[in-house]
């Protein structure tokens, strides 16, 4: 169903290294992106007995939205090179990678699978790969690049969380444009985004509920949202308040 292999790739020059994990998918399955949707499995990497690893970053390429039994999901239906940025505890040593990604993969049935990963990775490797380019290039733009003029957000209570109303001046991303939200924050569901334009501006509505029915406190500047459309994505991060 799916087959994971470690590219290298190069030092960067803060110390870091620019690495990516690389999933073959076999035909017909696909797998999810970190925000995956109502019907999706959020992958999770599990690194932990790795050897001079201080952090991992994963730099997402854009997904696309499918639907899964009435509901929309948030992946990837193909090969995926998801680049990593590794940061060594002692820069100019190597860095032994050990442990697994976890994710979801689904045909007519979704099924959760656990992928080795395991490579030792020498501070002087300098394999500029064209595959961890190509996916790089592929991320949603950032805001700033894309013309977003400026994101705000509105928030009210509601019965069970928090009511959450953004709107993102920006030039349209083409087409029929779909919007994910995120908070940060595992613990925090968020209901699928409505998402209307008129003209330069983007309105997005969801709500936001404690998976353990806790109260919510909301940080704006944590909040983000990506609009897929059918030129580009965007990147939005943070918005003031209205």
């Amino acid at each position: 169903m799916a087959h994971l292999t470690v590219l290298p790739g190069w030092p960067r020059k803060d110390g870091s290294r620019m690495a990516a994990l690389q999933i073959q998918l076999a035909d017909g399955w696909k797998t999810y992106w970190r925000a995956p949707g109502d019907a999706g499995i959020p992958p999770v990497f599990e690194l932990d007995n790795s050897d001079n690893l201080a952090a991992i970053d994963p730099q997402w390429p854009t997904p696309g939205v499918f639907m899964e039994n009435g509901m929309r999901s948030v992946g990837y239906d193909q090969s995926l090179t998801i680049p990593v940025v590794l940061t060594p505890n002692a820069q100019g040593e190597a860095i032994k990678l050990r442990g697994q990604l976890r994710l979801g993969v689904c045909k007519d049935v979704c099924v959760p699978v656990s992928l080795p990963v395991s490579l030792d990775l020498p501070a002087d490797v300098n394999d500029q790969d064209s595959r961890i380019r190509d996916a790089l290039a592929d991320q949603p733009m950032p805001s700033q690049k894309a013309g977003v003029r400026k994101a705000q957000c509105q928030l009210s209570p509601t019965y069970e969380g928090i009511a959450l109303t953004a709107t993102l001046h920006m030039p349209s991303a083409g087409g029929s444009e779909f919007t994910i939200v995120e908070t940060g924050n595992p613990l925090i569901w968020v209901a699928e985004a409505k998402t209307d334009r008129k003209g330069s501006t983007l309105t997005v509505t969801t709500e936001l509920i404690h998976v353990e029915g806790d109260p919510i406190a909301i940080d704006r500047s944590s909040l983000r949202f990506t609009v897929l459309g059918q030129r580009h994505a965007v990147d939005i991060q943070g918005c003031s308040a209205s």
